[in-house]
């Protein structure tokens, strides 16, 4: 992030802080009173961008994490997989059906390190 977005960030954060409404001038008002040198179309860009937005919101979000993805679908379903013990169950046959398939490998009569 360049030294003039960080400028107008800050710049707006102190504005929202202090219950102020932010705008361009503010935002450049604060950005010439701390001497920095920002191009003249950030402000208003940030202004632009902030307009109508809850930063209390946004700042609320940040640590929040993404989204989780998408929710199996016999749960989405509201399948019996719902609850814990229906997906406990579920990973046991699951682990049930990976031994068996390993077994039959086994069963062959040979391996695939064997010397």
């Amino acid at each position: 992030m360049s030294t003039s977005e960080l400028a107008c960030v800050y710049s707006a954060l102190i504005l929202h802080d202090d219950d102020v409404a932010i705008t361009a001038e503010k935002i450049q008002t604060l950005i010439k009173a701390a001497n920095v040198d920002v191009e003249p179309f950030w402000p208003g860009l940030f202004a632009k961008a902030l307009q109508g937005s809850d930063i209390s919101a946004l700042l609320a979000a940040v640590g929040s994490g993404g989204g989780g993805g998408g929710a199996p679908a016999a749960a989405a379903a509201g399948g019996a997989a719902d609850t814990p013990a229906a997906e406990k169950a579920e990973e046991k046959k699951e682990e049930k059906k990976e031994e068996s398939e390993e077994e039959s490998d086994e069963d062959m009569g040979f391996g695939l390190f064997d010397d």
